[in-house]
C-alpha cells in the first residue's frame, strides 16, 4: 500500500504485525492467561472498545507498523519529534550522491496572527512570484552541491547547501498506539498543513490494518 502526498512525496507500507486487533485482545487478556485464536467481531470488539475507552493503554503498544516516508526536511523534523514507540532510520547525504528532490508548493500561504497557527488558508498574493523565487534557490542549490562534488568536497560536508524543501526517506517503525499519538497531533488543525497531509495519509493506512482498534483508539 502506497499513497502519494505533496508533489512527490508518498507514505508506504513496508510491514506490519498481522492479525493486529488480535494481538491487542490477546495481550489485554494474558493477565487472566486466556488467548483466543481467532477474533471474535463481537465480543472481542467490545473489549478494544473498553480498553480505548477507559485508557488501557498497554494493549495497544503491541502491534507495530513499518512505514517509509518520503518527504521534505522540513516535515521530516516535524514527524520526527515523535520518538516514544518509534524507530527511525533516515536516508543519509554522507554516503549518496544522487540528484535529490525538492518540494515545490502549488501556492504560498500567508503568515497567520497568531504565532502558533503558523499559517492561514489564504494565498499569498505573490505566489506565483515566490514560486519562481523557490525554484531559483533549489536550482543554485544543486548547482552548487553539485559542483562541490565535482571538486571533491565530501558528500558529508557538501550536503549542507541543500535546503529544506529537498526530500529525504525515512523508515519508520511505530507502535499502533505510538502511530495513533502521531496521528492525533499532526491532523490538529494548528499543526502544519503538510505535517497534516502525512499524517492524515498514515491514519488511512493504520486504518486498514487494524481498522477495530484504530477506531476504537479514534473516537475516544
Amino acid at each position: 500500500m502506497k499513497l502519494q502526498v505533496l508533489d512527490k512525496g508518498f507514505v508506504e507500507l513496508m510491514s506490519h504485525t498481522p492479525e493486529g486487533d488480535l494481538l491487542v485482545v490477546n495481550a489485554a487478556r494474558c493477565s487472566f492467561d486466556k488467548e483466543n485464536k481467532e477474533f471474535d467481531e463481537d465480543k472481542d470488539k467490545r473489549l478494544i472498545n473498553y480498553l480505548a475507552r477507559e485508557r488501557h493503554d498497554l494493549p495497544f503498544r503491541h502491534p507495530v507498523a513499518t512505514l517509509r516516508l518520503h518527504m521534505p526536511i522540513f516535515v521530516a523534523r516535524q514527524m520526527g519529534k515523535h520518538q516514544v514507540g518509534f524507530s527511525w532510520s533516515e536516508v543519509s547525504r554522507r554516503y549518496i550522491t544522487g540528484e535529490p528532490e525538492f518540494h515545490e508548493p502549488p501556492i504560498w500561504r500567508e503568515k497567520a496572527d497568531n504565532v502558533k497557527q503558523g499559517s492561514t488558508d489564504t494565498m499569498h498574493p505573490k505566489s506565483v512570484n515566490m514560486s519562481s523565487r523557490n525554484k531559483f534557490v533549489n536550482s543554485n542549490a544543486l548547482a552548487v552541491y553539485n559542483d562541490m562534488l565535482t571538486a571533491g568536497v565530501a558528500p558529508e560536508q557538501a550536503r549542507m547547501v541543500l535546503p529544506q524543501s529537498m526530500y529525504t526517506t525515512t523508515v519508520t517503525t511505530g507502535t499502533l498506539l505510538g502511530w495513533h499519538h502521531m496521528w492525533k497531533l499532526r491532523t490538529e488543525k494548528h499543526t502544519q498543513l503538510e505535517a497534516q497531509k502525512y499524517a492524515r495519509a498514515i491514519g488511512k493506512i493504520m486504518e486498514s490494518l487494524f481498522p477495530v482498534s484504530w477506531e476504537a483508539l479514534c473516537l475516544r
